[in-house]
C-alpha cells in the first residue's frame, strides 16, 4: 500500500458537495508490553476474511504494524533506518534536531515523521478492512465512525513471564523493558490525542490472563458484527 499524499487527499473528497468520504472499517489494537497482539491480530484478520467470504464478499482483512514504518519512510523519501528511533519510542532533543537539520539535507524532524505516520495510518483506515496494531492508531483514528478500538492488558507478572518465554530474555530484562516501553507507548498515543477530545477511549479491553487468544478473537469478531464492520 503506497501512499501518495496528494492523491489521498483528493480521493477522499467526494465529487458532490466536497464531503469527506467515510473511512473504514478499521480495528485498532493497543497493548501493554508482553500481550500477544500480533497473534490476536493475525487470527482476527483470518476470521474477518472468512466471514466476508461466507457472505459472498471477496474482501480480505489484513493487519499492519511494521508496514507503517516502511510506508512512512517511503512517503518521506528516506531510508527506514533514519526514522527507526521514532518507532522505538526514542526522543531527540531540540538541539539534536537543529544540528541534524544543519548537516543533513535529508533530515526529517521528529514532528514531521510523526505527522507522516498519522497520515499513513489515516490512509490505511480510509482504504479499510485493516487491523492496525499499535503506532498510536487508537488516538489517530479515535473519531472514525466505522472503527473498533481494542486494548490488551494483563497483570505485570503474567506479562513478564509471557515476554520471557516468547523472546528468551530474563524476567529482570522483561521487567526493565515493560516499564520503559509502556511509558513510551502511552506518550506516543498521547502525542496524537486531539486537543478537543476528552481523552483516548477503548471500546473493548481484555485481560489476556483471563481470556485465551481464541476467546478474544471471537469476542472482537462479534463486536465487529454488531457494529456492522463486517
Amino acid at each position: 500500500m503506497h501512499l501518495d499524499i496528494s492523491k489521498y487527499m483528493s480521493d477522499r473528497l467526494q465529487q458532490e458537495g466536497g464531503q469527506f468520504r467515510e473511512s473504514g472499517p478499521v480495528i485498532t489494537i493497543s497493548r501493554e508490553y508482553g500481550c500477544p497482539s500480533k497473534l490476536i491480530a493475525a487470527a482476527l484478520a483470518d476470521e474477518l476474511s472468512r466471514k466476508m467470504y461466507v457472505r459472498g464478499k471477496d474482501i480480505k482483512w489484513k493487519y499492519v504494524t511494521k508496514e507503517i514504518m516502511a510506508e512512512s519512510a517511503r512517503a518521506l523519501e528516506v531510508n527506514p533506518e533514519k526514522i527507526q528511533y521514532v518507532f522505538s519510542y526514542e526522543q531527540k532533543s531540540v538541539m539534536d534536531d537543529i544540528l541534524a537539520a544543519q548537516f543533513n539535507k535529508y533530515y526529517k524532524s521528529e514532528r514531521k515523521i510523526r505527522n507522516t505516520v498519522a497520515l499513513v495510518i489515516k490512509n490505511m483506515a480510509y482504504e479499510g478492512h485493516v487491523i492496525i496494531v499499535g503506532r498510536g492508531g487508537v488516538a489517530i483514528l479515535q473519531d472514525v465512525p466505522r472503527s473498533l478500538h481494542v486494548m490488551l492488558e494483563a497483570p505485570l507478572e503474567y506479562r513478564l513471564k509471557l515476554a520471557s518465554e516468547t523472546t528468551g530474555i530474563t524476567l529482570e530484562e522483561a521487567k526493565k523493558n515493560s516499564g520503559e516501553i509502556d511509558r513510551n507507548r502511552k506518550e506516543f498515543r498521547d502525542y496524537f490525542k486531539s486537543k478537543e477530545s476528552a481523552g483516548i477511549r477503548f471500546d473493548l479491553t481484555f485481560n489476556c490472563q483471563k481470556f485465551s487468544i481464541e476467546e478474544i478473537v471471537q469476542i472482537i469478531l462479534k463486536a465487529a458484527e454488531v457494529r456492522k464492520l463486517v
